[in-house]
């Protein structure tokens, strides 16, 4: 896209007014920043993924609740994680990770597995163990 193509539509939900950098050719055939105020397609698209990670996580959120998925499962939703990068981020074998999914075995997990998953999620260890009610 070209350097006068950059679009300048006034998307406020997602960017509250601040202008975004953008790549674009000038004159010169050379790649140059210019900055954007938004783009509305950009905008809707956001939103309907934001709409889909809230949907996830609900999904999850009740799933923890009815007692299939351990509580660990909603905070990595939340935080948007797979058990590859918790595993990492935590010191925790991802195949360990995803057992702890289970509630059965979650709730067996030793104090300091519960402190490397609250310090990888930058929760608590008391939020750890739960989710909201509603």
């Amino acid at each position: 896209m070209k350097v006068n193509e950059v679009p300048q539509d006034n998307t406020v939900e997602y960017y509250e007014g601040v202008k975004r950098a953008c790549y674009a050719v000038n004159d010169e055939g050379k790649y140059v920043i210019v900055t954007s105020s938004g783009w509305s397609d950009e905008e809707f698209i956001n939103g309907l993924a934001v709409k889909e990670l809230a949907e996830n996580l609900e999904k999850t959120r009740k799933a923890v609740l009815a007692g299939e998925k351990s509580p660990l499962a909603y905070h990595m939703e939340r935080r948007q994680m797979i058990p590859e990068i918790l595993g990492k981020t935590a010191g925790v074998a991802v195949f360990r990770v995803r057992r702890h999914l289970r509630p059965g075995i979650f709730s067996k997990l030793k104090g300091s597995i519960l402190e490397r998953y609250a310090e990888a999620l930058a929760i608590t260890i008391e939020e750890l163990k739960t989710v909201p009610q509603n």
